[in-house]
């Protein structure tokens, strides 16, 4: 039976889109021809749909307490946001803005709480339309024959529709898919490659599973990848036989040599010069986001100066820069025998672990890193064995799922359950690629199991704790993850919890210092281990944006 256009509605659809993206994500990235043959259109939408799928489960879980569930605006809006903080590649970012052009409709729509016949059906077709509208104002250049294509044949098909939202969203589908096929005949790449566009196809699976969720019926519709094959049997996309990858080994086309991907809070008006001057050092440049907050993604040859255009227009972060380089574009870089990945929050955490050889993952406060994105940083270490940090013990699930994951691919894979970045770099720092893999991880579990850990942080809100209640605004030391300490001032906080911490001994002090951490606090600190604790030896790092005020690890 149809269901509402609601927050469970929504949240239905995520999961299902994310299981549908899952089962294709090799055959389009398979596909993945344009605009850049780098064979990652499949992971970059699967990647961006999980982070949206997480938003909106934590939009759910901040309703349980009061044992109701999320508005739809709530929901739509999580996952629009979801997915523009973890919009990956051209196509994830695609995504996240037809997902902002749905919320932009839907939540002002939302007058019921997603169960009156303002949201359903006639909102979801001005939605889609909106969708597809606000994907051409993103693209700088937008090209037919592409996800865009697609996107305005989906809202050109709700509006013929009748019925309730599950049919409106079926003829959606439908008409997506009939817009894929043409595809080969618009973009001249497709058609001689002999398959339709890769982000089209992401876009199909997608509102496939939007039609599911709204109908509670698996559609049978499967996702083609050519113009002139005949639908396979089974949902999904069929990969060409001839070259295996439908054209994706066709030699480098002389583009621009790197794709630069960031997020940027910055005012409308710094963003505007900020498109025109990304405009003149690249191509593929796509802008999406509003409210102060904007994913930027662009194909140049300077990667420094675009990543200096967004720090002039604002400030930018969560930088990913890729190198396609030529023939790099289309053969793997030579594996490694051994590496090491390692969750880090702040960027001079991220800096001091790449220069001791791992592959880092920076995160943001409350913003932890998802499964698939683990899984994508041990793919891009290149390496046959590996060893994962987490370096938070709330990550320990999502790191053996990526883990696991990443051993069905081959990958030998040891999980080190550092619960902090401290013991993070105790691991790192007796990480010998000589030993044989098994003593490297006992090693490296050993130096982190003997370094315990503590933090310093900003109470939010009044709160009971540990160490009884605190208020907003208090500092709290941590030891071990539980609050020890609660006090008012920084430094002193950081020295109770310092002298707790040795009263059981230690032979090393490891501080790390977060950006906000007051002036001097590194010294001041040193010198108080030096003068209360005889043969403790100190050193010091910048943990930089994003780290905590203060971490502490004592070995």
């Amino acid at each position: 039976m149809p269901y509402p256009l609601d927050a469970t509605a929504v949240r239905a659809w995520c999961g299902l889109a994310l299981e549908s993206l899952g089962r294709e994500r090799e055959r389009i990235d398979a596909i993945n021809v344009y605009p850049v043959a780098d064979g990652d259109t499949g992971t970059n939408l699967y990647l961006t749909l999980e982070s949206a799928a997480r938003a909106v489960e934590a939009a759910f879980d901040g309703h349980a307490s009061t044992g109701t569930a999320p508005r739809l605006a709530d929901a739509i809006g999580a996952m629009a946001h979801g997915a523009l903080i973890g919009a990956r590649g051209n196509s994830g970012t695609i995504l996240a803005q037809l997902l902002r052009g749905m919320t932009e409709v839907l939540a002002a729509a939302d007058t019921t709480g997603g169960k009156g016949p303002d949201t359903s059906p006639e909102a979801l077709r001005k939605a889609l339309r909106r969708a597809a509208a606000s994907t051409y104002e993103a693209v700088a250049h937008p090209v037919e024959g592409t996800v865009l294509t697609v996107a305005t044949a989906a809202a050109d098909a709700a509006e013929r529709a009748d019925g309730d939202a599950a049919d409106i969203a079926r003829a959606a589908h439908e008409g997506a898919r009939a817009a894929l096929r043409a595809t080969p005949g618009q973009l001249a790449v497709l058609g001689r490659a002999g398959v339709v566009d890769a982000g089209g196809c992401g876009l199909v699976a997608v509102l496939g599973a939007l039609a599911d969720a709204l109908s509670g019926e698996v559609s049978a519709a499967p996702v083609v990848v050519r113009a002139d094959a005949p639908l396979p049997e089974a949902a999904g996309c069929e990969v060409p036989d001839a070259g295996g990858a439908g054209g994706c080994a066709a030699p480098d086309d002389g583009g621009p040599a790197f794709e630069v991907i960031y997020l940027l809070e910055a005012d409308d008006s710094a963003v505007a010069r900020l498109r025109t001057r990304l405009d003149d050092l690249g191509d593929s440049l796509v802008v999406v986001g509003g409210d102060g907050l904007w994913n930027v993604h662009v194909h140049v040859d300077d990667a420094g100066a675009a990543v200096e255009a967004g720090i002039e227009a604002g400030r930018p972060y969560r930088i990913r820069i890729t190198h396609f380089g030529g023939a790099s574009r289309v053969k793997e870089p030579v594996m490694a025998a051994r590496a090491v990945v390692a969750v880090v929050p702040g960027d001079g955490l991220a800096g001091l672990c790449a220069e001791a050889g791992a592959t880092t993952v920076s995160v943001r406060p409350g913003e932890p890193p998802a499964s698939g994105e683990l899984v994508q940083a041990i793919r891009q270490a290149h390496a046959r064995e590996v060893l994962l940090l987490p370096n938070d013990a709330d990550l320990r699930h999502t790191a053996a799922a990526a883990a696991e994951e990443a051993r069905t691919e081959g990958v030998r894979v040891a999980l080190i359950p550092t619960r902090s970045a401290v013991q993070g770099l105790a691991a790192l720092a007796v990480h010998e690629p000589g030993r044989s893999f098994d003593e490297d991880a006992v090693a490296m579990t050993s130096a982190a199991g003997a370094t315990r850990y503590a933090e310093l942080a900003v109470a939010e809100r009044q709160s009971w704790t540990m160490a009884g209640v605190c208020q907003a605004g208090d500092v709290l030391g941590l030891i071990d993850g539980d609050v020890a300490v609660i006090g008012a001032d920084l430094a002193q906080i950081a020295m109770t919890v310092l002298d707790r911490m040795l009263s059981a001994g230690g032979e090393m002090v490891t501080l790390v210092l977060g950006a906000e951490a007051p002036e001097a606090l590194g010294e001041r600190l040193e010198r108080h281990v030096r003068e209360r604790h005889l043969a403790v030896d100190t050193v010091v790092y910048e943990g930089g944006q994003y780290a905590a005020p203060l971490l502490i690890g004592v070995e």
